[in-house]
């Protein structure tokens, strides 16, 4: 059996007090018993995943929104489906030239250059082009 050594106490990873872990999870337990450092340290172990794996959403999101439409174009073709990017043209006819998976990749696309350049727009400095009204010296 083991030496006892699993169950020593440690600092909680997140606020630093001494604990004693939890016999059955031994090695495992980073945190005390509180909720609080719990939910920091699940908040910090997912970001750091999402840091290591960007595109895991980006590629299953895509990939949920063209199967639920293509069932949904199934089950009533007459539907027409909602679209988040008003961009002015006839999605009814759009939506029968294309197939419904084009028109969902083609607004993703969209989506995507809308939100790449508003976070440009927002990352300039605003430039004052005329000067303001100033008192003679």
């Amino acid at each position: 059996m083991g030496t006892g050594d699993e169950c020593r106490k440690r600092p909680c990873r997140i606020c630093r007090r001494w604990f004693m872990p939890n016999p059955r999870l031994k090695d495992r337990q980073k945190t005390c018993g509180d909720p609080d450092c719990q939910r920091r340290w699940h908040k910090k172990k997912c970001a750091e995943w999402n840091r290591r794996n960007p595109d895991y959403y980006k590629s299953n999101y895509l990939q949920k929104k063209i199967i639920a439409a293509t069932e949904t174009q199934r089950q009533s073709p007459s539907l027409k489906l909602n679209h988040r990017l008003k961009s002015g043209l006839p999605l009814s006819y759009v939506q029968e030239v294309i197939s419904i998976q084009h028109l969902i990749i083609i607004e993703y696309f969209g989506q995507l250059l809308v939100r790449r350049f508003q976070e440009v727009l927002r990352s300039q400095p605003t430039v004052m082009t005329r000067e303001t009204g100033r008192l003679p010296p």
